[in-house]
């Protein structure tokens, strides 16, 4: 079952002007809002087999949870990292470079560094792009040829499939701008069960260790808790134990 989610606070506005089209077909014009990251993550921390987590991505893409393209990283990676906003993740997504790129967050001036740890802190994450596609398949062969185990690797995936209705009906409409990464780490990270990025790190309360996890990022949200098709997926190849957790901003 999933651990019971903790209530998050509030964070900067998103930009305006993006279209929705909701559950019943209707559209709605982009307004100010909160961004969120939130994981999904086995009760203890576990680095899965490398076949179990090439079978869990696949079976994301298979089952319409999120769409291709997806993309193959392994270095330095931070899971605190907002996908959106500066992780390599984000910009394997949104720059699409050449497979072979090695991706690093930008530096942030000396002036407006931070050294709270992440997600509060600066996020700091190397790594090379190793492979990228939209056949779900290709991902497996390059897995095998991943430092997995030894490097941290992640498979950034485009956005959540709201053409699957039960992920539409989750988020109530559509969103481009929800890429949804899976994360096999080399060592434990740890995520705030909730958190504001803008808050400070001993007033957010527990944090939980991760090894295999999947984050996710959205705006809008009036459902609670993961998205039942993506739970199911992680269920499966993570077991039915599952911790989620929310960041904003």
């Amino acid at each position: 079952m999933l651990a019971p989610l903790l209530h998050l606070v509030i964070m900067p506005p998103a930009p305006q002007g993006i279209r929705w089209r909701g559950a019943e077909g209707r559209h709605y014009n982009g307004a100010m809002g909160t961004w969120t990251d939130e994981f999904l993550a086995p009760a203890v921390p576990t680095l899965v087999a490398p076949d179990t987590f090439g079978r869990l991505v696949v079976d994301l893409a298979r089952e319409r949870v999120v769409r291709t393209p997806w993309a193959l990283l392994a270095g330095t990676l931070c899971v605190n990292a907002s996908l959106n906003w500066g992780s390599v993740s984000g910009m394997a997504r949104w720059d699409r470079p050449p497979v072979g790129t090695v991706l690093r967050t930008k530096e942030v001036p000396e002036d407006l560094r931070d050294d709270d740890p992440p997600p509060w802190g600066d996020s700091h994450e190397e790594a090379r792009l190793l492979a990228a596609g939209e056949r779900i398949l290709d991902v497996l062969p390059a897995l095998r040829s991943a430092p997995y185990g030894r490097r941290d690797v992640a498979v950034a995936f485009a956005r959540m499939d709201f053409g699957r209705k039960a992920v539409r009906r989750h988020f109530w409409w559509e969103d481009h701008r929800t890429p949804l990464v899976a994360f096999a780490l080399a060592a434990p990270q740890h995520l705030p069960l909730a958190a504001n990025r803008f808050g400070e790190p001993d007033g957010d309360g527990p944090a939980h260790p991760v090894q295999t996890c999947v984050v996710h990022t959205y705006k809008h949200l009036p459902m609670d808790g993961p998205p039942p098709p993506l739970a199911a997926v992680l269920s499966r190849h993570l077991g039915p134990e599952l911790v989620n957790g929310k960041t904003r901003g």
